[in-house]
């Protein structure tokens, strides 16, 4: 290994040079840095001071770099070095955009500035190189588990982009719930009447592609393994069984319908008369096939009247039915109405709606079935009643002044919800029904984290719904489909698609033996010194990916591919033994100790900012950007993840003086904004339990704060810090000062 050669490059570009003294942070760099070769440059990034960089790298043997310059998530191609290790100061939007542009505040801009490269200095001579996961796996085959539209796309998808795939499909047929329609949806202009499936084309595409290989009747008895190296064994129904090695699993399991005999109030599963959408599309095929109009299924008879029943145990508030919205059944009406329309314009179609909702065509399908004759009334159906060769649909009507109202049908039509096909949700196995619990698993995972994907609250697979939609807690393993959020057929391929995407990037970097998102590309992972741990399991049991097994004697087992380097572990360790090469107790723990703390008597207080990489510092850089200002006593430290942070590096920094601590996280909870999935939530409830400390030390409990923080809250987290400094200077200096 080469010895250690520190270097710092200080930039005078972006008008860096002209609010702060350059050679000051320099010699800051030099002397307390503590670095062996400093440098200044008038604009760091152009080409001329990046071959500054590579040459000194080169020809000094320079190991370790510190930049102080723009925002780390600025400039990153130019200030790529892979072969050291590097870190950032952010002089631009963290410091010189964020103060005001005076004499008065010349001061207080330059020790930000002096600080910042105070901490990067730390940072750097505290990282190693990251050597990259040593358990890489290299197989490039996908796993496609459910032979729906969605499971069809995705396994296309993958072998157009040169990739084989294995497709798992539980009945004897390609084609899923599509299938078993008549007609879909029209999916392009002009949106006027219901166009062909175009499933049989798109299944005899799936079998008829060499790369694909296809699995019917049959499932999943056991998956292991991680990224690039899943290891899957196959059951078919004749008793068999296959082993395959794939790199990366999409689930498109996709939904049933909301069981229909549920809802009796409606005529569900008391009258044949009274169908779900699943049924009409049953009675609509069976008809075409003969040739003939749709029946009233009690006798065969004629069928002159229809009535759609909108949101049938949907949108349900009393928690009885489904409390969501499937998205796509309102169009699905319309299309079901065309159905008798476009065979006698004569019979009367009307659909009773509280909401209208036609996602992805506008109202132009909505216009085409009113031009064709389909009636629409705004009106909550209060009870379906079965009678003679037809039914009563009795509602309370919206539109006409609020009046109870029926009308008598041949057939009525209850637009009932999607449910996904999840498997077991491990963690709400204690609240749920006892025929609940009969669930098959889909995926069986060996994981000792439960056999299935983590859920939403609904059963839905869980995602994050912003910004990475297909991403489950299991790293390799993404949801495609119904299966993740409800879903007409048009989105359903568009998610698939993606999904797709995102796991052939999974096997690309699992064989690199780099992190899959949201860190893509980090080559760094997860190790311990297993002398100092106490086998507390609190990392085994936090880490929100299953990433980490015990061995026998209860030491933990990092599994690298399925990492997604978020630190929640290296947060939850009470001995502070889990770190990784680039990011670890003491990266963080030194920059807090750079900081060159003004006495109490100097009224210049310093407050820690822990701020999540994904949403907090994006915000903080883009206030800077919009020359927002906010205090100049705040010091940023950006953290992977708010599970990362380590309750250590919180009484570090209030022994060593600062006078208050800001925590920003994402969004946690049910409509959780977490990359991380569980990270801020941890933190959230580690802090809670700082108070303990707090008073061990005689501290004010207002001197820890832990805020949300979105990406877009550009306005907001300038105003969290002036308010934070507001009450910081309200309570005081820390008593703690004089003593650090």
């Amino acid at each position: 290994m080469a010895e250690m050669k520190t270097a710092a490059y200080v930039c005078r570009g972006c008008g860096i040079g002209e609010r702060i003294d350059t050679a000051r942070t320099a010699k800051v760099a030099e002397k307390e840095g503590k670095v062996q070769l400093v440098r200044q440059h008038d604009f760091l990034c152009n080409a001329e001071g990046v071959q500054l960089i590579r040459d000194d790298i080169e020809k000094e043997g320079v190991t370790h770099i510190a930049i102080g310059a723009c925002s780390r998530r600025s400039k990153t191609e130019a200030f790529y070095f892979p072969t050291v290790a590097l870190s950032r100061a952010n002089l631009r939007e963290g410091v010189i955009w964020t103060q005001p542009e005076t004499e008065e505040a010349r001061e207080t801009t330059q020790e930000m500035a002096d600080d910042y490269v105070r901490m990067a200095c730390a940072e750097v001579k505290k990282m190693k190189l990251p050597a990259g996961n040593p358990e890489v796996g290299h197989a490039k085959r996908l796993l496609v588990v459910g032979g729906g539209v969605s499971g069809m796309t995705a396994a296309l998808e993958a072998a157009k982009a040169g990739y084989s795939v294995v497709l798992v499909e539980k009945t004897g047929s390609l084609g899923g719930w599509a299938a078993k329609i008549h007609q879909r949806v029209p999916f392009h202009e002009p949106y006027q009447d219901p166009a062909p499936t175009g499933v049989t084309e798109l299944a005899a595409a799936v079998t008829g592609d060499p790369g694909i290989k296809v699995y019917l009747n049959a499932t999943l008895s056991r998956t292991s393994g991680a990224p690039g190296r899943f290891k899957v064994q196959i059951a078919t129904e004749s008793g068999g069984s296959s082993a395959e090695e794939v790199g990366a699993i999409v689930q498109a399991t996709g939904f049933t319908t909301y069981d229909i005999a549920k809802l009796p109030e409606l005529g569900g599963g008391k009258s044949p008369n009274v169908v779900d959408q699943a049924g009409l599309e049953k009675l609509a095929m069976e008809a075409a096939a003969k040739g003939q109009p749709i029946r009233r299924p009690s006798d065969g008879g004629e069928v002159k009247t229809v009535a759609f029943v909108q949101c049938a145990g949907q949108r349900d508030e009393t928690g009885t039915h489904l409390p969501y919205c499937s998205g796509h059944c309102c169009a699905t009406s319309i299309k079901q109405a065309m159905y008798f329309k476009d065979a006698n314009p004569g019979v009367d179609t009307v659909v009773i709606y509280t909401d209208l909702r036609v996602p992805g065509n506008g109202e132009d399908f909505y216009r085409s079935g009113q031009s064709k004759g389909v009636t629409f009334t705004k009106g909550k159906v209060s009870s379906v009643e079965a009678g003679g060769n037809g039914c009563k649909v009795n509602f309370h009507d919206l539109i006409l002044d609020d009046k109870n109202a029926s009308i008598q049908a041949d057939l009525v039509v209850l637009a009932t919800g999607q449910v996904p096909v999840s498997g077991v949700n491990i963690e709400k196995q204690e609240e749920m029904p006892a025929e609940e619990k009969k669930v098959i698993s889909i995926l069986n995972l060996d994981y000792r984290q439960g056999p299935d994907l983590p859920q939403l609250k609904y059963g839905f697979t869980d995602s994050h719904f912003i910004c990475f939609p297909y991403e489950t807690r299991r790293t390799g393993i993404y949801a495609a489909g119904p299966v993740r959020r409800p879903m007409d057929m048009v989105q359903a391929i568009e998610d698939a698609t993606g999904a797709t995407l995102k796991a052939i990037q999974a096997m690309e970097n699992a064989e690199l033996g780099r992190a899959a998102h949201p860190r893509s590309g980090d080559l760094s992972f997860p190790s311990f010194r297993v002398d100092g741990c106490t086998q507390c399991k609190r990392c085994t049991v936090e880490c929100p990916f299953g990433a980490i097994d015990e061995d026998e004697q209860r030491y933990p087992v990092f599994n690298e591919s399925r990492c997604r380097r978020c630190g929640t572990c290296m947060g939850a360790c009470p001995v502070r033994v889990i770190s990784f090469e680039n990011y670890s107790v003491d990266t963080v723990g030194s920059q807090i100790k750079a900081v060159d703390m003004p006495d109490e008597f100097s009224e210049k207080p310093r407050i820690l900012v822990l701020a999540c990489e994904n949403d907090a510092y994006p915000a903080l850089d883009m206030a800077g950007m919009t020359r927002t200002q906010y205090s100049a006593f705040v010091r940023v430290i950006p953290v992977r993840c708010l599970g990362s942070v380590n309750s250590i590096w919180i009484t570090d920094a209030l022994n060593s003086g600062y006078d208050g601590v800001m925590l920003m996280g994402c969004k946690h909870g049910d409509d959780y904004q977490c990359h991380f999935v569980k990270g801020s939530e941890l933190a959230t409830y580690r802090m809670s339990k700082i108070d303990d400390t707090l008073k061990q030390l005689a501290l004010e409990t207002e001197r820890v704060a832990t805020y949300e923080v979105a990406i877009t809250d550009i306005a907001r987290v300038p105003r969290l810090i002036n308010d934070y400094a507001a009450k910081i200077n309200e309570i005081g200096m820390s008593p703690l000062k004089g003593f650090a």
